[in-house]
């Protein structure tokens, strides 16, 4: 099946997800925004990623957790095959909490607290340092022991930036890794090899959206060439294995899945071929190249209007969900879909439209400018690929309570069925997050 025919299939099962989610209820007057997530294309994504990776070399693809910390996710991921890639104690206890066993965990936060390196090093789980203060804190931890899994150091092949700047994270001054082109650098990370038996991986991620694959390829082989003087200058195979971390961008203009897993990796084997000759085992942290092209954001249009000559849908979805696009519009832009009160795809002569957001600041604006047919309240409008960071990271700014999520599979039949994620959450469970038990703390304290 060629790609074109895939993502035709993708759009189709969601047109059908959405009409399904109105007709049930999952969708309208009484939960007017939802997340739905195309179980198939989850698991079509993970084929491709391992298709792509065949070969000689040994590949574990680990998925970062940031793109999508939900439980029910996290486990359809694990049951697929895949690690997981945390930065976090509360990644860390999702991932577990989803079924990952500990030898399928890669621990990358920069901030490592003794603590949390006490408990990965305890447990085997893989861990990528940050700096030489770090490594000197596992020393005193290990305090002369072998380490009971695979540790790294995170290097910065300080190539430059992408489009995005607050994505590219090998810059000469990103706050990741050592930056090997400072003075005397790759000399130190020489040396600290040369004094830890322990460290026996490079760690390397040049970015995600908006970084081109030969930006991406560049700093792989920094980390590759890196490893092979190493490996040289120990005169014995220390490094064992290369985190290349993930950063496969995804197109948001359209359909496609472009560029693919595939692309990825011949560019990578273009820069560096003895990457994939089986002496070094390979890991991925692929997140949002996964899930982005999975996701829709349905909501329902509550109110029309015009301002300036220009029609404005006023909708339930905003800053809250679509955080990046609202307050980034020209680095994150999404498609933007509208369906009529019964799920159904509108038709008509288009109309340019800003699809506003329900957050209380003018900018609240998840598309402008788009062209759409004629927009009425009670319509529906779905914001698409946003399978990754969107429905999952929620910004609770007004208070708005995070959305439900649902998982959805398309029979043969067309018939589509659901599995809850996340329950909508509640105005009231809104209150007592925001402190309620301790309403009178304060009054109490004043009066003291």
């Amino acid at each position: 099946m060629t790609s074109g025919s895939k993502a035709r299939q993708r759009g189709d099962r969601r047109t059908a997800a959405l009409a399904r989610a109105v007709e049930d209820g999952l969708l309208g007057p009484h939960s007017p925004v939802v997340g739905l997530l195309d179980v198939d294309g989850v698991l079509a994504a993970v084929d491709a990623l391992n298709e792509a990776f065949e070969g000689p070399a040994p590949v574990r693809h680990t998925f970062a957790a940031k793109a999508c910390g939900l439980v029910p996710v996290l486990r359809l991921l694990a049951d697929a095959g895949m690690g997981c890639e945390v930065a976090s104690p509360g990644e860390l206890e999702q991932a577990l909490a989803a079924g990952f066993a500990y030898d399928r965990l890669v621990f990358d936060s920069p901030a490592k607290t003794v603590e949390e390196l006490e408990f990965t090093l305890a447990h085997g789980i893989a861990i990528n340092l940050d700096n030489f203060q770090e490594m000197a804190r596992v020393d005193r931890l290990l305090a002369g022991r072998e380490a009971a899994g695979p540790i790294g150091l995170r290097v910065n092949p300080q190539v430059g930036a992408g489009a995005i700047g607050a994505m590219s994270t090998a810059t000469a001054t990103s706050k990741f890794g050592v930056a090997l082109r400072d003075p005397g650098a790759v000399d130190a990370v020489i040396e600290a090899f040369e004094r830890r038996p322990w460290l026996n991986r490079l760690h390397a991620h040049v970015g995600s959206q908006g970084c081109p694959l030969p930006l991406i390829a560049e700093g792989i082989r920094a980390a590759y060439e890196l490893a092979e003087r190493i490996n040289t200058r120990l005169g014995h195979t220390r490094i064992t294995g290369i985190d290349i971390g993930g950063g496969l961008p995804v197109n948001f203009a359209d359909e496609d899945d472009r560029p693919t897993y595939a692309d990825y990796v011949a560019e990578l084997r273009e820069a560096a071929p003895g990457l994939f000759d089986g002496r070094y085992t390979l890991v991925t942290e692929f997140g949002r190249s996964l899930l982005a092209k999975s996701g829709t954001i349905g909501t329902v249009v509550e109110y029309t209007k015009s301002a300036g000559g220009r029609q404005i849908a006023v909708t339930h979805a905003g800053a809250q969900v679509a955080t990046r696009t609202v307050f980034m519009p020209g680095s994150w832009p999404l498609r933007v879909g509208v369906f009529d009160a019964a799920g159904h795809p509108k038709q008509g002569p288009a109309q340019v439209v800003d699809i506003a957001g329900p957050c209380c600041f003018a900018g609240d604006l998840a598309a402008t400018g788009v062209e759409l047919p004629a927009i009425e309240p009670g319509d529906v409008v779905a914001l698409y690929d946003t399978g990754a960071y969107y429905f999952s990271s929620h910004f609770s700014y007004n208070s708005l309570p995070r959305p439900a999520v649902y998982g959805y599979r398309t029979d043969a039949d067309g018939r589509v069925r659901f599995a809850l994620v996340r329950e909508a959450q509640s105005v009231r469970g809104v209150v007592e997050e925001s402190g309620l038990a301790q309403a009178d703390n304060l009054v109490a304290l004043s009066a003291g």
